[in-house]
């Protein structure tokens, strides 16, 4: 697996994303927002959390239109799988690579703590580390994460098994999303889904000195799906 982790003016995640992935045992390279093409042999693209363009206007509005992203998109299109992370997540709306957008927290205040998620499913290239249904925790830390789309993009998204991840307790049960998106939704895929947005970060609960390694099994799926992706 060689992933291409994209930083950002104000992408302040990049490095984390980046030591999680090599500690699964994935191939690392940094790609910048200003490149026109991603660097040859890249399978996954990242777009890690941070303030990318200080937040302006729309979170990763502006970025979304960074060169790198014309490049991201072409990758999308032949069925190259690319990870969205908060900041990234939204960056991968506002490219029209995931459905929804992301508006402010429905307290509208930043949010910082551990978070229980419950796997939706395990048959992606993103989970298959993880039990379907298996509660993890990891850590949300944003201001922006409610996850909001019409009625109908609901319904497809809902009906065509596209949640990743959603908002639990410890024993699984759904709970009201910290943020206000719609049916505790925490990460979304594309209808391919080889493209996944989620707002929490996986990448800090990946080692005991941080406090947890459940995040692990996200990069662990990744550095294994090699397999996967040659089949694309």
């Amino acid at each position: 697996m060689h992933a291409t982790v994209i930083t950002f003016p104000g992408s302040n995640r990049e490095q984390d994303v980046a030591r999680a992935l090599r500690r699964a045992g994935a191939r690392v390279t940094m790609g910048w927002h200003a490149d026109h093409e991603l660097p040859d042999g890249t399978d996954l693209v990242v777009l890690p959390g941070g303030f990318s363009y200080g937040d302006y206007l729309r979170c990763g509005a502006i970025a979304s239109r960074a060169n790198i992203m014309a490049a991201t998109r072409r990758h999308a299109a032949r069925g190259g799988m690319v990870l969205g992370i908060c900041n990234g997540f939204q960056i991968a709306c506002e490219a029209g690579l995931l459905p929804g957008v992301l508006m402010r927290n429905a307290q509208m205040r930043f949010i910082c703590h551990l978070q229980h998620l419950r796997v939706e499913r395990n048959d992606t290239p993103y989970t298959s580390a993880y039990r379907q249904g298996e509660v993890i925790e990891v850590c949300v830390a944003h201001g922006e994460g409610n996850w909001v789309a019409d009625g109908e993009t609901l319904a497809r998204v809902e009906g065509d098994g596209l949640v990743a991840l959603r908002y639990c307790d410890a024993g699984g049960a759904l709970v009201d999303s910290p943020n206000g998106s719609v049916n505790a939704i925490a990460g979304i895929y594309s209808p391919n889904r080889r493209v996944l947005g989620l707002m929490p970060h996986p990448e800090n609960l990946v080692e005991p000195l941080t406090g947890g390694t459940d995040g692990l099994g996200l990069f662990q799926s990744l550095a294994a799906a090699e397999s996967l992706l040659e089949q694309a």
